[in-house]
C-alpha cells in the first residue's frame, strides 16, 4: 500500500480488522470528526472497539453529546448494518455495561475480553487494560484525582489545537508528548505493559491488543507481543489487520503530514515551468 492510499484513500479501503480504544463520547475532549473521518476510510470484516468509548464516568456530572458523537455511533451502526462484525470490549470509563457482558444484537457483541486470530495465526488476547493497572483496580479515588489532572491537560491540548488548526498546522498532542517526558508516567507504562504481558505468558497467548492508557504502540515485551491501540482523546491513533496478519500502526498525525506533503507535491507540478 502506498503513502497516498493510506493517507486519503479514493475509495474504502478493504481491511480484515480495524481496533480502536478510548474514545470517551460524552467528554469535550473526544475527536470524534477525526474517529468519524477515519471509520469511513475503511471497511473491515471486524472491528473491536477496546474499551471507554463512552465516558460513564463524566455523563454522571452531566450530559455533553453533540452531533459529531451521534455520527460515530450511526457510523459504527452503519459498519454493522453492511456486514462488519463490532465486538465492543468494555473499560473501566464504560463499566456499566460489564452487567451485560455476552450480549449479542445482530452483529454487535458486547464483551469483557475476547481472543482474536489474525490471518497468520497468532491468538491475541484482546481487552481494555485496566485490569491491570494497580490504581484503577484499588485506589479508586486516586484515579478520579488523576483523571481530573489529566482533564486539565487536555484542556491545554484542546486550544494549542484550535490554533494551530487556524494557522494551518497539522494536529499535535501536547499530553501524549508530556507522557514521553514525564519520568513517572514512563515508569507506569511499563509497568502495565509487564503485567499485561505476563497475563499473556500464563494464557499461552501470542500477545495482546489493548488500551487505557492512552498511548499507542507496537512493541515485543519480552516474546510476548503488545500491541496498544492508543486513543481518541489525545494522539488519535488505531491498529489495522491487513489481509497477510500484519498490523499496522495508524497516526492521525502522521496521515496528515503525508497528505501534506503529497498536496504540496501536486501543487509544485502543477506549477507553470
Amino acid at each position: 500500500m502506498s503513502h497516498a492510499e493510506l493517507a486519503k484513500p479514493s475509495r474504502k479501503q478493504r481491511v480484515r480488522t480495524l481496533w480502536i480504544s478510548d474514545v470517551h463520547l460524552g467528554t469535550r475532549d473526544c475527536q470524534a470528526e477525526h474517529l468519524a473521518r477515519f471509520l469511513k476510510s475503511y471497511h473491515a470484516d471486524r472491528i473491536y472497539l477496546v474499551g471507554d468509548i463512552i465516558d460513564g464516568w463524566k455523563m454522571r456530572g452531566g450530559m455533553y453529546w453533540p452531533q459529531a458523537h451521534t455520527n460515530v455511533i450511526r457510523r459504527l451502526l452503519t459498519m454493522s448494518k453492511r456486514g462488519t462484525e463490532v465486538i465492543y470490549v468494555t473499560g473501566n470509563h464504560d463499566e456499566f455495561l460489564r452487567r451485560y457482558s455476552k450480549l449479542i444484537l445482530g452483529n454487535i457483541q458486547l464483551v469483557d475480553e475476547a481472543v482474536h486470530v489474525t490471518a497468520d495465526g497468532r491468538h491475541l488476547l484482546v481487552i481494555h487494560g485496566d485490569q491491570f493497572d494497580v490504581i484503577t483496580r484499588y485506589h479508586r479515588w486516586l484515579a478520579f484525582l488523576g483523571d481530573s489532572a489529566y482533564e486539565f491537560t487536555l484542556t491545554l491540548n484542546r486550544w494549542l489545537n484550535h490554533w494551530r488548526a487556524r494557522y494551518g498546522y497539522g494536529y499535535w498532542s501536547l499530553s501524549a508528548y508530556l507522557k514521553h517526558k514525564v519520568k513517572t508516567a514512563v515508569s507506569f507504562i511499563s509497568d502495565f505493559e509487564e503485567a499485561i504481558a505476563h497475563e499473556c505468558i500464563k494464557r499461552e497467548l501470542h500477545g495482546v491488543v489493548c488500551g487505557h492508557i492512552h498511548h499507542a504502540e507496537i512493541r515485543k515485551v519480552g516474546e510476548v507481543e503488545y500491541l496498544n491501540c492508543g486513543d481518541w482523546v489525545e494522539s488519535c491513533t488505531a491498529l489495522i489487520e491487513h489481509w497477510d496478519g500484519t498490523i499496522e500502526l495508524y497516526r492521525l498525525a502522521e496521515a496528515q503530514a503525508r497528505e501534506a506533503q503529497l498536496k504540496a507535491e501536486r501543487t509544485k507540478l502543477a506549477e507553470p515551468a
